[in-house]
């Protein structure tokens, strides 16, 4: 039996209602909130490992993530899934005039920029108080990911270094303004460190690299090569306790070795 949007509405629906299911009847818009941020991980997960099969139950996790989240509001009268639908509907329709208004060839970097701007005029109509460029940018993102977004946004306003090497050479300094801090001003160490955070962060867009993607290969990398030392170690019927720092760094570099050697 295939299954439609409508039949998993209904489904949601059922499990929320007076003879559902207890769990499903006691989340709350925050608390779904973890679920929501997990499936859109494990969906970049499935696009990184090229598996589309499990690519399309992952999507389908996050699918019921939204369904989940407008049933709740439906029950409380603030908005449907069918507003869910129209509103983004509107919206792509709005910030793609060169496509259903003005049929204009863009480059994807004037797309790009075409939808920063109108985004950022929608936030000005759409409250009374000020507002400003960067509000477009969630602050409830991974912290890598919202420092790449705030630099491109600034980016295309021109806010902008165009040497990859002045990004190197700001590193350096925030470097340096880190080993002054844990000399003379300690306390300012963790603003400085995220100076030199933020400016990795940079130094990855200008590369033209994911930084987040970046950093996961890194924490999978690590991984892998922490796994061949303890591997070693049970080859020797040893445990960490039973070893020092200099031995693990000695199979950490055998690590590095089998890898080169591929």
């Amino acid at each position: 039996m295939s299954y439609t949007i409508d039949d998993l509405r209904q489904i949601m629906a059922q499990l929320r209602s007076e003879q559902g299911c207890n769990w499903d009847k006691q989340q709350t818009f925050e608390s779904l909130v973890p679920y929501a941020i997990e499936e859109a991980h494990e969906v970049a997960e499935a696009v990184n490992s090229k598996n589309y099969q499990h690519l399309c139950e992952e999507l389908g996790d996050l699918l019921l993530q939204v369904v989940f989240h407008a049933q709740i509001a439906q029950e409380q009268q603030l908005f449907s899934f069918d507003d869910v639908v129209n509103s983004i509907s509107q919206k792509m329709i709005r910030r793609h005039p060169h496509v259903f208004a003005e049929q204009t060839e863009l480059s994807p970097e004037q797309v790009s920029t075409q939808w920063a701007s109108i985004k950022a005029q929608e936030k000005q109509q759409a409250v009374d108080k000020t507002s400003y460029l960067l509000d477009q940018v969630a602050s409830g993102q991974p912290a890598l990911t919202r420092a790449e977004k705030l630099q491109k946004t600034v980016a295309k306003m021109g806010f902008d270094w165009n040497d990859t090497r002045a990004v190197i050479l700001k590193i350096r300094e925030e470097l340096d303004e880190i080993d002054l801090a844990l000399r003379e001003t300690p306390e300012t160490v963790e603003e400085e460190l995220g100076d030199l955070l933020f400016c990795t962060v940079n130094l990855a867009r200008h590369l033209k690299l994911d930084s987040e993607q970046t950093l996961k290969k890194a924490n999978d990398k690590f991984t892998r090569r922490f796994n061949f030392i303890e591997d070693q170690l049970r080859q020797r019927d040893k445990g960490f306790a039973d070893t020092n720092l200099a031995e693990m760094e000695h199979f950490w570099q055998l690590a590095k070795m089998a890898e080169i050697k591929g």
